[in-house]
């Protein structure tokens, strides 16, 4: 017989299930500690954000993401085992859809039938469909709820649409983020760049074409010392830039300065470190060029990540394509679908890092209880100074 470690022993664990077109999405959590009260409201009205953003097609005036929780819960506080999640489909015509005859570049289409090795386009899209992230939200938003009582805060903003990137300076106040954010019709940091995309997602309508964009991701609060180094997978940097990259659509992840930084030197890129009585353990940087982690661990710095996101493939004239049935060339089926959808990935983004930090704190501070959890949090040394503690490990 197999045995598989307990998630706890390692943070969170969670799944998804549930087609596009289905009778409902299931999300499941595992891991979650025991006593963590949870605000079902603040997790609906998180998920239904992804519908709010322009430039999103017809299912957004209809879908409700009507949330139900199925298991680990006893009067709005987590139980400890795993919090189950429904997540109902006001469309659930899956058996009456038409299958698509053109296969669209892009999308799962071609490289799944030529897997399947059969025309049955529709059994592939429902699942690998972008509806499947309503789930991971829905989990997000529990994490951050997991998150917030450590002080420790995630959030993702639009940064370009098409193109037209915004050049805002990254915020150092992040209680004033959320406000700001929602100032904006497609949750930038403000709303001074909403005319200019607003203007390039009509012009992209009109030919009937879609358009892509640059999410920016920023985690605040995160104590130092989550992830690891042990194997590759424990590095927290490839944690969260493969999470991003989960998300359909996107095909560029970086992490603070990214690709620009291969172009500097290194006396310039190093995050120099002083002494600042208002950081963690008293240490501070001088700057944030690697994007909050270090060595595969956090360092203290606000985690800073960037996704950039491909144009939706589904095309109201579609492209060049191939009918498969009759083997000649066409163009691609269109599928009622969005002309842009960053702003609605962008709180993907959010979720999906959210869900890969407070895994990582999980595992960090173990623990059964939430309770547990907040005692050993306060050991981790945030007002001690190194100098104080001892020299070698074994001491």
């Amino acid at each position: 017989m197999t045995h598989h470690s307990s998630p706890q022993a390692h943070g969170l664990h969670w799944t998804t299930t549930g087609e596009s077109h289905g009778p409902q999405l299931t999300a499941i959590l595992e891991g979650l500690p025991a006593g963590l009260p949870l605000d079902f409201e603040a997790v609906q009205k998180g998920m239904m954000r992804r519908w709010e953003a322009y430039g999103r097609g017809k299912r957004a005036s209809f879908e409700k993401d009507a949330l139900s929780v199925l298991s680990g819960m006893k009067k709005g506080v987590t139980l400890g085992s795993p919090l189950t999640l429904g997540i109902g489909n006001a469309d659930q015509k899956i058996d009456v859809l038409p299958n698509l005859t053109s296969p669209r570049p892009g999308h799962v289409d071609l490289p799944g039938v030529l897997r399947n090795q059969n025309r049955d386009i529709r059994a592939l899209l429902e699942r690998a469909s972008a509806r499947e992230t309503a789930s991971r939200t829905a989990l997000g938003e529990v994490a951050s709820q997991l998150l917030a009582p450590f002080g420790v805060e995630v959030f993702a903003w639009v940064r370009g649409i098409g193109g037209v990137e915004a050049d805002w300076d990254f915020p150092t106040k992040p209680n004033k983020i959320g406000d700001s954010r929602a100032r904006s019709a497609f949750f930038g940091l403000d709303d001074s760049m909403d005319g200019a995309w607003k203007s390039a997602i009509q012009a992209a309508e009109k030919a009937g074409d879609s358009l892509g964009g640059l999410i920016e991701v920023a985690v605040f609060g995160c104590p130092p010392g989550l992830g690891g180094f042990d194997q590759p997978v424990d590095r927290l940097d490839a944690r969260l830039m493969a999470t991003l990259a989960s998300v359909p659509a996107i095909k560029g992840v970086s992490i603070g300065a990214g690709f620009s930084g291969s172009g500097m030197p290194g006396s310039s890129f190093h995050d120099g470190i002083y002494l600042d009585s208002s950081a963690w353990s008293g240490l501070g940087r001088l700057s944030n060029h690697a994007g909050g982690v270090e060595g595969g661990l956090s360092n203290g710095q606000p985690i800073r990540l960037f996704a950039a996101m491909k144009p939706i493939p589904t095309l109201r004239h579609g492209v060049e394509s191939v009918d498969l049935e009759k083997h000649e060339e066409a163009r691609a089926t269109y599928e009622r679908s969005d002309v842009c959808a960053v702003s609605a990935a962008s709180v993907v983004a959010e979720s999906v890092v959210a869900l890969e930090i407070a895994s990582a704190l999980r595992a960090r501070l173990g623990g059964v209880t939430f309770r547990e959890m907040m005692v050993r949090f306060g050991e981790l040394g945030k007002d001690q100074q190194p100098s104080s503690w001892p020299d070698e490990i074994g001491d």
